[in-house]
């Protein structure tokens, strides 16, 4: 009997040698089973996976798949409903961090087990903050603060070229200052009625990342591709700071001579923190014909004393069971970053994540959301202008596909 994980990866060999040692650990405790692993560049797999599943040949998709988002999958009929795994085998869902489960549930049943938690902290980079002489980040931060270290940060020499810039963060992650703000993209992220990004909260927000890039203290996210994404600019220090998730924390480790650490990410004055409860799930083929070796395997991955604590030991995630990431697992690491209680703060007031957990979610941001947001950052619309537009049109797409249910 086999399960077949899949595994996507992003080119990083350790991290395809941590997917190698988590299977071969599995297989030492279950010598009847055999997992293979099916891996693929992250550009590459969503693709490939959706062309297997199209040929409904259940012996070519690998029995278990790690995906995102779960609700476009669950939608296409191509997942497994775990609900009854879970209900059999006694299976704990109480440990997950709060709101995370929402994002594998599709219409009330869980589809995906997510591996970690996405909450984004702010990496700084000890060195330039030293070279520049300004305190390092602090839990207590707010935008004005952070605001105050940009202009410290930032690098422009005479002929207006920037030098560095003091942040890189990926445009996508807008609804982390929107959320802060009271503010966020639409008002239910499962049956929304309407758009809220031209809200006045979420406005502001909105402005107030934008203005940054204005003023030369944030990277368009256009220059952070040419940059090797904010991984690059931070790691080549063409950027002082960076707001994302655990997954750099491996790569940042491995560059000699890189001192950094992390704080919480800061928030405006009366505002709230937004931790982002999303994260890429373990989820089981619809057509698999091994489903309770696959759930086996599965329910090992997101097991405390299983896959859970050898990937968090990698240095790689924030794992989604709260006791394993409040362990020596992650809180117990010798190396960086130093100050990983930062990620326990976000997660204890983790909300709901910022991809629509509705089957149309993806269309609806690919084709109106996203390019409205993108045109505000290249500093091509104005703000509020290109929020009162978009959200006419969601609204719209949002009538015309029956919502709210």
């Amino acid at each position: 009997m086999k399960a077949r994980p899949s595994l996507g990866h992003v080119g990083q060999p350790a991290e395809i040698e941590t997917h190698q040692a988590v299977a071969d650990a599995f297989m030492a405790e279950h010598p009847e089973m055999t997992v293979e692993i099916y891996s693929e560049p992250w550009g590459d797999y969503f693709t490939k996976i959706q062309t297997l599943w199209a040929s409904g040949d259940a012996s070519a998709v690998p029995d278990v798949l790690f995906l995102s988002p779960v609700v476009s999958y669950a939608a296409d009929g191509v997942l497994e409903n775990l609900d009854p795994f879970i209900e059999a085998s006694g299976y704990d869902i109480a440990d997950y961090w709060p709101s995370l489960l929402e994002f594998g549930t599709y219409e009330g049943s869980i589809y995906g087990l997510p591996r970690d938690v996405g909450l984004e902290v702010l990496y700084y980079n000890k060195g330039i903050f030293d070279e520049v002489g300004i305190d390092y980040p602090t839990g207590d931060w707010t935008w004005d603060d952070l605001l105050a270290a940009a202009e410290a940060l930032t690098v422009v020499d005479a002929s207006g070229r920037v030098e560095r810039y003091a942040l890189g963060m990926e445009g996508g992650k807008y609804e982390l200052w929107a959320g802060q703000n009271g503010g966020g993209i639409l008002d239910d992220m499962r049956n929304p009625s309407r758009c809220t990004l031209a809200d006045p909260e979420s406005v502001a927000a909105i402005e107030f990342f934008a203005g940054m890039m204005d003023a030369n203290q944030a990277m368009r996210p256009a220059n952070l591709g040419q940059a090797g994404g904010d991984a690059g600019a931070f790691s080549s220090e063409q950027v002082a700071m960076i707001i994302q998730n655990a997954s750099r924390i491996s790569a940042f480790n491995a560059i000699d001579g890189l001192e950094y650490d992390v704080a919480t990410v800061p928030i405006p004055d009366g505002g709230r923190r937004n931790g982002s409860a999303t994260g890429a799930a373990w989820t089981m083929s619809a057509l698999s014909d091994n489903k309770d070796a696959a759930w086996t395997f599965l329910s090992w991955l997101q097991s405390t004393d299983g896959g859970q604590k050898l990937y968090t030991e990698s240095g790689e995630i924030l794992p989604a069971l709260q006791s394993t990431a409040m362990s020596d697992a992650f809180l117990g690491q010798s190396s960086p970053p130093a100050n990983r209680q930062a990620f326990i703060t976000e997660g204890e007031s983790a909300t709901t994540g910022r991809s629509g957990y509705f089957g149309e979610w993806n269309e609806l941001n690919g084709s109106i959301i996203g390019p409205a947001m993108d045109s505000i950052w290249a500093g091509e619309a104005v703000p509020a202008e290109a929020l009162a537009a978009l959200c006419e049109q969601v609204d719209g797409f949002l009538a015309d596909n029956g919502y709210p249910k």
